[in-house]
């Protein structure tokens, strides 16, 4: 008897790594993000072979609709040159290639250290009698903001520093461009702003 739930599965993940290889190799960056969204509806489709439809539904809401649509439309603004990319490429070459040799040696000794519990299996098909009668969202809030509620406030955390600092380091001062600035508003005067004048009768325009 054909599964087609084991064919599903195989179908999904050959079209997930080949479109995160090409997010990878693709020379062109708007290319690149589009495989990149590919490999994420891709993503959905095995979350919702495991029974996770909460996390392929917010997979496609959240990065989809929203991540990837905005890389997609900030590759398009800055429109990068290729050669500008090569330049610095070849520049920080010797310090990437030094830094992925590290990445890859440390992930290559795990892999070879890795030990797997034997009852690592057994707690997959358990039954938990807490989440028996709860839906796949109602179990997945219960479990993340209970036991790992640190952890996700810890993630928030890196994330909002991660935010402020991709803004200081895209941030330019250019001469001639007005900027807000915020002390100047507050202790801003009625008399500092407004003028009353006395324009006589017949001298207007």
């Amino acid at each position: 008897m054909i599964n087609i739930a084991s064919i599903l599965f195989y179908i999904f993940s050959g079209i997930l790594l080949s479109a995160a290889i090409l997010v990878v190799t693709s020379r062109n960056t708007v290319h690149g993000v589009l495989f990149l969204i590919l490999a994420f509806f891709n993503a959905a489709g095995l979350f919702i072979l495991a029974h996770a439809e909460f996390l392929a539904m917010m997979l496609i809401i959240v990065y989809v609709g929203a991540v990837a649509v905005l890389f997609l439309f900030v590759v398009m603004m800055l429109n990068l040159e290729l050669q500008s990319v090569q330049k610095i490429a070849k520049r920080y070459s010797l310090m990437g290639s030094l830094i992925g040799g590290v990445l890859a040696a440390e992930l290559t000794l795990m892999m070879v250290s890795w030990n797997t519990s034997s009852t690592a299996f057994d707690l997959t098909t358990t039954n938990f009698s807490f989440y028996r009668n709860m839906t796949n969202t109602q179990a997945l809030g219960s479990l993340l903001y209970t036991h790992y509620a640190l952890i996700f406030q810890c993630a928030g955390l890196i994330l909002f520093i991660s935010m402020i600092g991709a803004i200081v380091l895209t941030l330019r001062h250019r001469e001639g461009v007005k900027r807000q600035k915020i002390d100047n508003q507050i202790g801003r005067q009625a008399n500092d702003s407004i003028q009353l004048m006395d324009i006589p009768s017949g001298s207007g325009i």
